[in-house]
């Protein structure tokens, strides 16, 4: 027997696309393209079906339309959130790498209008590309020339393609590794079309590992790859810049080094192990020498090489060059970020050199002044801080912060995250979420303390 519904209320319906069309054009600051809005419309009353199918409550023609116009609002922005970095880490990969120094953001800016980028302002005539980032690097390095990439994987295929295709590269297995993302050493050699050569062994490479290849000439060049994301130790060996290139040059080889992160200053005076420095590299005999730009420079995601002038010139004139060629913005930025070193305040405005250069007893009073906001149930301990983004492997600083107890530590961990006006991303230790304040600029410590009691406070 079939029973009779006949009595139960009609399903709720939303409103005609009509009407909350037209409330959404009058709640509409700016002017939009009529076919837009009434997408938007469209969406929320398709959303709107969906949710009255399922039981929920009808909403009226205004908050409709306010749904409408807040979905087309939400594209106005990059609705990406900055978030606080408390985790330790300086140049976090998942957080951007190198937070900016506010010159690279000013520099940035002027990419807004139009601007003198390929054109001689003498002569009013095209010119060569926007070379203040190149002349930055010539003068900080020493190098004959320089040229500036999308990213540091785009210059190294670029400087090895100086072999021309089929041409052999020397490589020390200790050295044949993954940069990140999946790209391999070997993977890049072989897109550009060179034969990679192997010699030495994984742990243990000399100078004269390089003599027969080049000798022979199955090897017009020596790519050398600094070990910037991982470290070896034990019964190794690696070969004598000096002596490597000596080796080379007298066969008629070049050599190109891959430095990865790249560092401009040295990370000795401040406690870490040396990073090997451009100049010093083509001090040493190196023809190019490649690196990035977002690491340990602290700006924009780039590719700097600089080196013998024939050879950048080669590059520059290569035709995957203009694939690999960065807008004006990143030429701009790159550009304000390397004027600060050669001002001499790299260490005062660029963040990643400031954080580095933070003496512990700053940090342990920033971290008692954090605690005593949080309460009892924070506690200041000493971290240690880690360079992070693929530079200085292994090395870390001493640290203060702040631990929290009395709570699940992946609860809280999460809430952090999620919850209140901007995230915080923190870090795990003995159970309890630690948050590191090297990573953490000292005028984000009120709003970090009160972003944290917030969460604490919250019991949901």
């Amino acid at each position: 027997m079939i029973e009779d519904d006949s009595s139960a209320p009609p399903r709720a319906r939303p409103p005609a696309v009509e009407r909350v069309l037209a409330a959404a054009r009058a709640r509409s600051t700016v002017a939009r393209e009529p076919e837009v809005l009434a997408d938007a419309a469209r969406a929320v009353i398709a959303e709107e079906r969906d949710r009255l199918a399922t039981g929920g409550a009808p909403r009226s023609v205004d908050d409709l339309a306010d749904a409408a116009v807040a979905s087309l609002d939400g594209f106005l922005t990059a609705e990406v959130p900055s978030v606080i970095n408390a985790t330790g880490v300086i140049v976090h990969t998942n957080l951007g790498r190198a937070p900016w120094p506010t010159a690279t953001y000013d520099g940035i800016a002027d990419a807004t209008d139009y601007l003198l980028l390929e054109i001689d302002r003498t002569t009013g005539r095209r010119g060569a590309r926007l070379r203040r980032a190149e002349d930055h690097l010539i003068a900080l390095t020493g190098a004959e020339d320089a040229l500036v990439t999308n990213n540091n994987a785009a210059a190294v295929a670029l400087a090895v393609a100086l072999v021309g295709r089929g041409g052999g590269v020397a490589v020390s297995r200790g050295e044949l590794v993954e940069i990140g993302g999946g790209v391999r050493i070997p993977e890049i050699l072989r897109r550009a079309g060179a034969k990679l050569i192997e010699v030495g062994t994984t742990n243990r490479t000399r100078a004269s590992d390089f003599e027969e290849p080049v000798a022979s000439g199955r090897a017009n060049a020596v790519l050398r790859v600094h070990p910037s994301n991982f470290t070896m130790s034990g019964f190794t060996e690696v070969p004598d810049p000096p002596a490597v290139a000596e080796i080379a040059h007298r066969h008629g080889a070049i050599v190109i080094d891959d430095l990865g992160s790249g560092a401009l200053l040295p990370t000795e005076r401040y406690g870490l192990t040396h990073e090997p420095m451009p100049r010093e590299r083509l001090d040493a005999g190196s023809d190019v020498v490649t690196f990035s730009g977002d690491k340990l420079v602290g700006g924009p995601q780039a590719g700097l090489v600089v080196g013998r002038a024939e050879l950048i010139v080669r590059m520059r004139r290569d035709p995957l060059a203009r694939a690999m060629r960065p807008d004006k913005s990143t030429l701009l930025g790159v550009a304000a970020t390397l004027g600060l070193y050669r001002a001499g305040v790299a260490v005062e405005r660029i963040p990643v050199w400031a954080m580095i250069a933070t003496t512990e007893a700053a940090l342990r009073t920033r971290a008692d002044d954090v605690a005593a906001a949080l309460g009892e149930r924070a506690e200041v301990v000493p971290l240690r801080s880690t360079v992070g983004g693929g530079s200085l492997p292994g090395e870390t600083l001493p640290s203060w912060g702040v631990a929290i107890a009395g709570r699940s530590a992946a609860t809280l961990l999460a809430r952090l995250r999620t919850h209140g006006s901007r995230p915080v991303i923190a870090r795990i230790e003995d159970a309890r979420v630690v948050l590191d304040l090297r990573t953490v600029p000292p005028e984000c410590d009120p709003e970090l303390a009160e972003l944290v009691g917030a969460c604490l406070a919250d019991r949901s």
